[in-house]
């Protein structure tokens, strides 16, 4: 066979053959091959702007109904495990609770027992549970008037374990709080710990009420004071790092995982972040996100109600239409997606060229020796 005859054999089983050659993932051939049109097991579509509306408004932070029906406490009501502290004046020289010659008398560190009672001399055992300071203190004096001449009475109350909250993580003071009157929401309560330690943008903030949980981003937490939520005795208060990652492959700036930097981000946005496409590799036709879809999704993005659990969705991003970079700018990047660039057309027959060139010059040099 002539040197003609080898060439043309080995263009032609390159070409037959290039999925043999190196390459960073598959073709876009090959991932609509797998669709459920073509009976896969992914619903590949082409983003539009209902695309974007649907998959744009899944909630990923956000709070428990509970949490934003639930009104401000009163700081003041008192409740077992309490502290009060009794200061008495009385208007006689032999007063009943203090020394002879003494007519103030202070009892320190009263605590409401379980069933939410205290004991007071020559007042007797008395309900204070649910009451403000004020309320007992009318109380007292009523009861102690009778063996003392016109009482007066001051009641403050101590704070204790039943009406704190636990505040946590990238703070500037973990601890334990008490609920007061400037500490009755979430935003005063983070702010009488010192503020968060880490950058605002990535903070989570995750309530903790019994078995129920929520969490929102710190910023949308300032920027909207419906998320203020009021605290409850026993909440824990967890400020964190953004901890949401989405996969990079293919022709692109790298093949990594990637760290969120902003609360949302955008398909384009992430193109940017991980350094743009690479302009020798990429073709900007062949953009795919992909992803699982909840049920409910995946029902309004294909508008059917026939969808059964989370589906797999590949989504297409075509940057070289008149609206293809508004629309990755509008497609919302989630916690897990791959985005995943397809190389251009052009780059395959450039390997199959450079496998050719070096075969051809294998076979050049063989060809010498045999001569």
């Amino acid at each position: 066979m002539g040197k003609a005859g080898i060439t043309a054999m080995i263009v032609l089983s390159l070409a037959l053959g290039g999925c043999g050659l190196p390459r960073s993932g598959p073709t876009k051939a090959e991932i609509f091959s797998g669709s459920v049109q073509r009976k896969g097991d992914a619903y590949v579509l082409e983003v539009n702007d209902r695309v974007t509306k649907v998959t744009s408004g899944v909630k990923v932070r956000g709070w428990d109904p509970r949490f934003l029906k639930a009104a401000k406490i009163n700081a003041d009501i008192i409740r077992p495990g309490d502290l009060l502290q009794l200061t008495i004046w009385e208007n006689s020289d032999t007063p009943l609770l203090g020394l002879k010659g003494q007519n103030i008398s202070q009892i320190n560190e009263l605590q409401v027992d379980s069933d939410g009672f205290i004991f007071v001399p020559y007042a007797g055992r008395i309900r204070v549970a649910g009451k403000t300071p004020d309320e007992v203190r009318q109380l007292l004096t009523r009861k102690l008037d009778a063996q003392t001449p016109d009482p007066q009475i001051i009641v403050r109350h101590l704070t204790d374990k039943s009406g704190t909250v636990t505040i946590l993580g990238a703070v500037a003071g973990q601890g334990v709080y008490p609920i007061q009157h400037g500490t009755r929401t979430l935003a005063s309560m983070l702010a009488k710990a010192g503020g968060v330690t880490v950058q605002p943008e990535l903070a989570r903030v995750t309530l903790t009420r019994g078995r129920h949980k929520g969490s929102v981003w710190l910023k949308d937490l300032y920027d909207d004071p419906r998320l203020d939520i009021a605290l409850r005795p026993g909440d824990k208060i967890l400020v964190d790092v953004d901890d949401r990652r989405f996969i990079v492959l293919g022709a692109t700036g790298q093949q990594a995982l990637v760290k969120f930097q902003t609360p949302t981000l955008s398909a384009l946005e992430a193109i940017a972040q991980i350094g743009g496409l690479n302009p020798l590799l990429a073709d900007p036709k062949g953009v795919f996100v992909l992803r699982y879809e909840p049920e409910e999704v995946a029902r309004a993005v294909l508008g059917r109600n026939d969808l059964r659990g989370t589906q797999r969705f590949i989504y297409v991003l075509d940057l070289t239409r008149p609206n293809g970079m508004f629309l990755a700018r509008d497609f919302l990047i989630r916690d897990g997606d791959i985005l995943y660039v397809t190389e251009a057309p052009f780059v395959q027959w450039k390997k199959v060229l450079t496998a050719l060139s070096s075969t051809t010059g294998s076979v050049n040099t063989i060809k010498g020796a045999t001569q």
